[in-house]
């Protein structure tokens, strides 16, 4: 994910969408712990974990639950004003009734899959534990 360093006060600072937080688990007043890395191929590893975590909520999820997950999410995001163009893309696949294209959304390695992955809408269906554990395998 790249964020841009804005100007606040005297200080600088990253906003992170609220989509974000809510896949870490993260609310207002929690702290966070900021490591200094650098990575190589950076987009190649976000996309990797990104596909990891969708892999992961496949093996433990059926399409419907994935699809009922998502939609109540896409829901409560677009009524608290947070709406993404990828979302209407999520929408549609999620009210589609083929498996084949949601899972191709959540695996595929194509450049579309990639960008989709990067705004899933089916946060919240791995315990966190299980997303921690995919975002220290992947930053090791």
């Amino acid at each position: 994910m790249l964020l841009r360093i804005r100007r606040v006060g005297n200080s600088f600072g990253v906003l992170i969408p609220k989509t974000v937080l809510a896949e870490w688990g993260l609310r207002e007043g929690d702290m966070v712990d900021l490591v200094r890395r650098h990575r190589e191929g950076g987009h190649e590893a976000l996309d990797r974990l990104k596909r990891r975590i969708a892999a992961a909520v496949v093996s433990a999820c059926t399409a419907n639950q994935i699809r009922a997950h998502g939609l109540a999410n896409l829901y409560r995001w677009k009524q608290a004003g947070v709406w993404l163009s990828a979302y209407e893309e999520w929408q549609a696949i999620l009210e589609s009734a083929s498996d084949g294209e949601l899972f191709a959304a959540m695996l595929g390695r194509d450049e579309r899959s990639n960008r989709l992955r990067q705004s899933p809408p089916y946060v919240g269906l791995l315990p966190r534990a299980e997303v921690e554990r995919l975002n220290e395998e992947a930053s090791a």
